[in-house]
């Protein structure tokens, strides 16, 4: 299918009041049981947003080379970690998956080649968060991953392309962590809200202040800014969704923080909703 074929599938979906984007700090798996002020934030923002016909979801743990979203009918859940009690991996989320919106995402996103993947499924970057937002697993999901081999700019650029899915009903979601850096995390203060290294602080209040005066140029270049940012985001895999969700933003758009809070020294769990 070419981008001239997209009329064609462009009704897919019923046109409804926009959808918002959020981006989404997911933090530890053990979040999708546990009870805690950060899984009250992601119920609370799924009461104040329109109930979506869908969800796109690009998530920190789905990191590839090529660019892939998935197209079963079922995902399956994936346990994509270790270590954590069993509890924990006996938790399933039986959301369908949408072969359609799949091809109309791929198609969107031309001249890029985005290749339909039936082998994935939904990994906990995105079900133990959107389990909290939907616990009925009634709403279609479909992941979109993220290419390794391509700069900030290119996934920024990237994520504009998907914006008509707003206006049919799609909610997509970021799923990651501006601050994270498992190396430096703090053990002792793993569960402590408000505890973080003196560079995770000025990473928070920069990201931060970058984010409500829209300055997505030092988000993008987020390299450049010095070595408080390059401590926070030793790798950019959960940094990355951040970016598709402000290529998202649309100049009428509001932005607004929540769950917005440092724990175990070097994680944050800062999340945005736009518009």
């Amino acid at each position: 299918m070419n981008i001239n074929d997209l009329s064609k599938i462009s009704d897919g979906f019923q046109k409804t009041e926009k959808m918002p984007v959020l981006f989404l700090g997911h933090g530890s798996p053990m979040n999708a049981i546990e009870e805690n002020q950060f899984v009250q934030g992601f119920r609370n923002i799924s009461k104040e947003i329109p109930k979506p016909n869908a969800i796109l979801c690009v998530s920190a743990h789905w990191f590839t080379n090529g660019t892939f979203v998935t197209a079963m009918e079922m995902p399956k859940t994936i346990h994509d970690f270790y270590g954590f009690p069993e509890e924990l991996f006996s938790v399933q989320y039986p959301a369908p998956g949408n072969p359609e919106l799949a091809t109309q995402t791929a198609t969107l996103l031309l001249p890029d080649v985005v290749e339909e993947d039936h082998n994935w499924g939904l990994d906990h970057g995105a079900w133990s968060v959107i389990r909290h937002l939907y616990p009925n697993a009634e709403i279609p999901v479909i992941q979109l991953s993220i290419d390794y081999t391509k700069p900030p700019q290119h996934h920024f650029d990237l994520a504009a392309r998907l914006q008509k899915l707003r206006e049919k009903g799609i909610l997509i979601i970021g799923s990651g962590n501006i601050v994270h850096n498992l190396r430096m995390v703090d053990f002792r203060h793993i569960n402590t809200v408000g505890y973080g290294y003196d560079w995770a602080f000025e990473a928070r209040e920069k990201t931060n202040n970058w984010l409500l005066d829209g300055n997505y140029r030092n988000l993008i270049e987020y390299e450049r800014q010095g070595t408080f940012m390059q401590t926070a985001v030793p790798s950019p895999d959960h940094y990355l969704p951040l970016i598709y969700s402000l290529g998202l933003k649309e100049k009428s758009d509001t932005i607004s923080l929540f769950n917005d809070e440092l724990i175990a020294g070097s994680l944050s769990m800062t999340s945005v909703r736009i518009g």
